[in-house]
């Protein structure tokens, strides 16, 4: 799977986020869904081929932990972020996103509505 590194250019990351690229079937299906943990840092980055809140929009079910949900659309700029809680159904965003960030809880203090992000291959 192929790797991104995330900074946020409105307000600097301590360390940035390194996650995993989810644009294909399987990567998008599987997601967290069974994992033991997430480390602080880590995640993973889904990517649609258009905006929508539909598409982007996840389930918690069969998942083991919180995480930290940062929706962003086509222009890298979040538009909505949420704590999403182990075996809720479904978090949809407020507005329509192209990338869905999935990672740790701590992170959420890290990103806030319009700030702007980078995505660099690792």
């Amino acid at each position: 799977m192929q790797r991104v590194r995330i900074e946020n250019l409105t307000r600097p990351l301590s360390s940035p986020v390194i996650a995993g690229l989810c644009n294909s079937f399987w990567p998008k299906f599987k997601g967290l869904m069974f994992a033991a943990s997430i480390n602080t840092n880590e995640g993973l980055l889904f990517q649609e081929n258009a905006e929508s809140r539909l598409d982007s929009s996840i389930h918690m079910l069969f998942m083991n932990f919180d995480i930290a949900v940062i929706w962003l659309d086509r222009d890298l700029r979040v538009i909505d972020a949420k704590l999403a809680k182990r075996w809720r159904l479904a978090y949809i965003p407020s507005a329509p996103a192209q990338f869905t960030l999935e990672t740790h809880p701590d992170q959420l203090k890290n990103f806030q509505i319009g700030d702007v992000l980078s995505f660099e291959t690792v």
